[in-house]
């Protein structure tokens, strides 16, 4: 079924940022946009229909999310972690961020500590300053072709922390942490009594060889101290519903968070959203397994024409989610002529290796989930680009 994700679809002039935000932010729309992380597919049609059917009934007032909703969430979750998660720990937010910003305020105060493993999601650090708090650091290590937690780094850290966000699978390194990685990561959490916020909206974007494992299936204490986030948005293309949602099993914890949600005025529900969610995860399992096929195959492809036609940039290939991390420092360039090398000589749009944080020097963050042949464009465009710039300095130019 890979030829529904072949198909180009035209994007530009439907109010989409990936596409018509690349002005704003790039300050030009010649360029290929592949830095948003959402998909240019369509979602699976047993959602569009779900959509549609809600659609046609006309009232769109204040809504609960159904059960069904409910109930095929803790079933997908039941399938593909092989966790059995209860109805009364679900607790619906807008998003993963506003539900990282709400977890933030309602467990630490003012100054206090926030761990983040960098290179990683920009939008933690923004929350945590944003909201007056600390950001500690835990660099992960990065062998040239791996990442990994720095265990002892983490101890420390967490000295200084109250608040630590996990981003499992990783936004951008892509790795897809082991069940014996996050047992230590829960367990120098636990044992610095640190509240854990995990980002698992990637948790379905895993490839042959690897397994997401929700931190809090781990052990009972591990699931009285976590809260984990989140979201069909990744998995199905539906970032624009404002679906996600908190599993939380303490009492405690679920109390405090619910408050803080109401404080800031996040309530009810997105109708689209929540009809969305439950036929994904009641519906979707197969178009799913489509696209990780497709993804795979575009992987594939990737990495075989960097390492044949792109020297200098290297695929650090992920176990997970649906974003490259490139890493170009083998062009020799600063971060700020390698940003202006990708967007005005390769014409690509791309998220910068420097947002991510410490680590994400002369790396960039492409997003291949895409039809395969936008992809070969812009596999074209940085082998043109590199060969351009490699005959300007052979030739003495600058």
């Amino acid at each position: 079924m890979s030829g529904r994700f072949d198909e180009v679809l035209e994007r530009r002039g439907t109010s989409s940022l990936k596409w018509d935000g690349c002005r704003q932010f790039f300050g030009t729309d010649d360029v290929l946009p592949m830095w948003v992380a959402d998909m240019d597919f369509r979602t699976g049609p047993e959602i569009v229909q779900a959509i549609t059917a809600r659609a046609a009934d006309g009232v769109f007032g204040y809504s609960l999310r159904p059960e069904a909703f409910y109930e095929n969430v803790i079933g997908w979750f039941q399938r593909r972690y092989g966790w059995r998660a209860k109805r009364q720990w679900i607790v619906g937010t807008p998003g993963v961020v506003q539900g990282i910003a709400a977890a933030i305020l309602a467990y630490t105060k003012p100054g206090d500590g926030v761990l983040i493993q960098t290179p990683v999601y920009y939008p933690f650090r923004e929350s945590i300053l944003g909201l007056g708090r600390r950001v500690v650091e835990n660099p992960l290590v990065f062998d040239g072709r791996r990442y990994a937690m720095d265990e002892a780094d983490l101890k420390a850290g967490l000295q200084q922390s109250s608040l630590a966000i996990l981003c499992s699978p990783h936004n951008p390194v892509g790795r897809v942490w082991t069940g014996r990685e996050l047992e230590a990561f829960g367990d120098a959490c636990l044992a610095s009594d640190t509240v854990i916020v995990s980002d698992e909206i990637h948790a379905d974007i895993v490839y042959p060889g690897s397994r997401h494992v929700p931190i809090a299936s781990l052990s009972k204490d591990l699931r009285g101290s976590t809260v984990s986030l989140y979201a069909a948005s990744k998995t199905f293309n539906l970032a624009g519903l404002q679906a996600a949602f908190a599993v939380i099993s303490s009492d405690g914890l679920r109390l405090s968070f619910n408050a803080t949600l109401r404080s800031l005025g996040f309530y009810g529900s997105n109708i689209f959203g929540a009809v969305a969610t439950a036929a994904a995860y009641g519906k979707g399992e197969g178009w799913l397994e489509d696209l990780l096929a497709y993804l795979g195959e575009n992987l594939d492809f990737m990495e075989e024409y960097l390492s044949t036609n792109v020297p200098g940039i290297r695929l650090v290939r992920p176990e997970g989610t649906y974003l490259a991390w490139l890493d170009c420092r083998g062009l020799g360039m600063d971060d700020e002529a390698l940003r202006s090398f990708l967007l005005s000589e390769a014409g690509l749009a791309l998220d910068d290796g420097p947002m991510f944080g410490t680590g994400g020097s002369g790396f960039a963050r492409l997003n291949f989930a895409c039809p395969r042949s936008l992809l070969r464009i812009a596999m074209s465009k940085l082998a043109a680009a590199v060969t351009a710039g490699k005959g300007r300095s052979s030739a003495g130019g600058t």
